[in-house]
């Protein structure tokens, strides 16, 4: 065994492919160049958790130094960046096996002798000793690593610039920590700003501000150490110790955000699976809830070690989410971006996700103001799911609330709709646009009013996609107003006065076959209807095949050519369609006019443009000069 007498420096060669693996770790491992504070401070946390262990059977390796911590120092004007810790340190033996040998490491080594045991329970070792060292040569040049195993006398340091080579040599004993490992940064050029307190602060914060180990800094030779970490991560806390300001300063930090959050949702599991979850529902629309890629913003922690924010934990549908998930299982092994494909990770997603629907859920019930906030916020993103993930559709279609005709201004849940249902009613009717107003004026109700009738009015984009993915809610299918026949006979009006108009008349059955023929190809169909009351006119979509808002939707976004020719309903009792039913043959050119401009006046009713803008105008000029006696 090689003691501090040997003064000579060992040159060795690393065991393994350096260039190769640092090249591999640069360009593919991570992501970004901030890792390797995150790497360095998890290395050390984990080596102040191994001399805890230890000290367990050994309480005299903690001698009178017994509160773990780690300090970083900053040296700007030298370029270095220093972090040490007073945990377990390294004897040249270890040192050389930890730092000399890429594909091993000290911690992977401990960890397999603590399970081969069965004495693992308690210990939290964080990290894997080696490979993420390595990644410090992503901004440094140099790094010098002294260390002292507790309990001895003797110091080392190793060397290495990172390029195929070190040295290992003895360190003079007062260049060296007391107890544990001192790592020096000779930071490149082009990545001082490691050297910067802003910088390292946000890092620690940001990735590092929740190991149990507390963090403090030195910002330049001579000053005292200022704390960064207290070393309690706070959803390791009880919840009756926590208070709801400590709530909302930890949402802030880790939402980047300024507002309150509108629901917390914090809970451990135990079990099959151990990890802690501390989430929370936004009280304002996060500024990247309608990016293109949808993406998660919850943070995953494995033993209180950051591994990334794009872990989607969550479904997208739930992405304005933000929180943290923090696993006792799950491995930290090299690639750790491919941590995601983890079946333990898998059912982390799946409880997390059902927690959160549920006190969605519970806030629904227990305060219908304060969930009423959340869906006015998130509701059109919450609606995605319904589609997306037909597991928890039901659970969804409970959450959702909308706008009625019966209720415009207060939203109401589909439990509430079902209640309401009127007798020999059979479906939850529905009608979709993007436009609130106009849909609460849409000819294509009236005949549903008519009868008391609610209509869901559904102006949000996604709503055309999920009507038509969701078949029924507790055994109701979804109907659209404005698709198929209306089918209102067998509901009764509410103003038995309306019962007693006159049904088609033959004159009036031969104006709209008259209407049907000169429209031609424009429409499917031109039929009576029994959905107007007191509008002479509206469109609707055939039986079969999408609604009329899905198909523009879908026309728009270019997945289908050309849209299906719509049907032209006629109301058989407006007084216009009686005048018009009862004109002669002699004024066919003015009824052509007419059946022309009533399909026109459809389609604006609809939303749309008539589809021959120099026609309407040639036909409106003359039925309104025909108006004024000049024709």
């Amino acid at each position: 065994m090689t003691t501090a007498a040997d003064t000579k420096p060992e040159s060795r060669a690393f065991e393994a492919d350096v260039s190769r693996l640092l090249h591999l770790m640069v360009h593919s491992v991570y992501s970004d160049k901030d890792v390797f504070l995150r790497e360095l401070i998890s290395n050390a946390a984990d080596a102040c958790e191994r001399l805890r262990y230890e000290a367990i059977a050994a309480p005299k390796l903690l001698g009178e130094d017994s509160k773990a911590r780690i300090t970083i120092a900053i040296d700007a004007d030298a370029k270095r960046l220093t972090i040490e810790d007073n945990g377990i340190g390294m004897s040249h033996d270890e040192m050389v096996e930890a730092l000399g040998t890429i594909a091993r490491s000290g911690t992977k080594a401990f960890m397999e002798r603590i399970e081969a045991k069965k004495a693992g329970e308690g210990a939290t070792l964080i990290g894997q000793f080696g490979v993420g060292f390595y990644s410090a040569f992503m901004v440094a040049e140099k790094v010098d690593v002294v260390s002292r195993r507790a309990g001895s006398g003797e110091a080392w340091r190793w060397s290495s610039d990172g390029k195929g080579t070190y040295t290992v040599e003895p360190a003079a004993t007062d260049d060296a920590p007391a107890r544990g490992t001192r790592v020096i940064l000779q930071i490149m050029e082009d990545a001082k700003s490691y050297t910067e307190r802003f910088t390292i602060e946000r890092i620690v914060k940001a990735n590092s501000g929740h190991v149990p180990v507390p963090i403090a800094i030195i910002e330049k030779p001579g000053a005292e150490p200022d704390e960064l970490a207290d070393g309690a991560a706070l959803w390791t806390k009880p919840r009756a110790d926590i208070k709801p300001e400590d709530y909302t300063d930890f949402y802030r930090t880790v939402a980047g955000a300024f507002d309150e959050p509108a629901l917390t949702v914090h809970f451990r599991a135990e079990g099959r699976h151990e990890f802690t979850a501390l989430a929370f529902v936004p009280g304002t629309r996060p500024f990247d809830l309608y990016d293109a890629e949808r993406k998660g913003r919850m943070k995953l922690y494995v033993k209180r070690v950051f591994i990334t924010d794009d872990a989607e934990i969550l479904p997208r549908y739930l992405r304005f989410v933000r929180g943290l998930v923090d696993s006792a299982d799950l491995p930290l092994s090299l690639s750790r971006e491919m941590i995601q494909s983890s079946p333990i990770l898998g059912a982390i997603k799946k409880s997390v996700t059902g927690r959160v629907l549920a006190d969605l859920e519970k806030l629904a019930e227990s305060n219908a103001e304060a969930y009423g906030k959340i869906w006015d916020v998130f509701g059109a993103v919450l609606k995605e799911g319904i589609y997306e993930d037909y597991e928890r559709r039901d659970t969804l279609l409970k959450l959702a609330r909308f706008r009625t005709t019966a209720s415009a201004e207060a939203r109401r849940s589909l439990k509430d709709y079902v209640a309401a249902l009127k007798p020999s009613q059979t479906a939850i009717y529905y009608i979709v646009g993007d436009d609130l107003a106009r849909l609460e004026h849409s000819p294509q109700l009236e005949g549903f009013r008519a009868r008391g009738i609610e209509i869901l009015l559904l102006a949000d984009m996604v709503d055309s996609m999920w009507v038509t993915s969701a078949p029924s809610f507790t055994g109701k299918k979804f109907r659209s107003v404005t698709q198929g026949a209306a089918d209102l006979a067998e509901i009764p009006l509410l103003d038995t006065k309306d019962e007693a108009k006159p049904e088609t008349n033959e004159a009036v059955s031969g104006f709209i076959a008259f209407v049907k023929l000169t429209l031609g190809d424009a429409v499917s169909d031109v039929r009576a209807s029994d959905r107007l009351t007191d509008s002479a006119v509206c469109l609707v979509a055939s039986e079969h095949g999408p609604d009329r808002a899905l198909e523009k939707l879908l026309q728009g976004s270019g997945r289908v050519i050309s849209a299906a020719k719509p049907i032209l309903e006629i109301n058989p009792r407006h007084s216009l369609v009686a005048a018009l039913a009862a004109l002669g043959d002699d004024e066919k050119s003015f009824k052509e006019d007419a059946a022309h401009l009533l399909y026109d006046e459809a389609r604006v009713l609809d939303g749309e443009r008539p589809n021959d803008a120099k026609g309407f105008s040639d036909r409106l000029a003359r039925l309104i000069t025909r108006g004024l006696g000049k024709g």
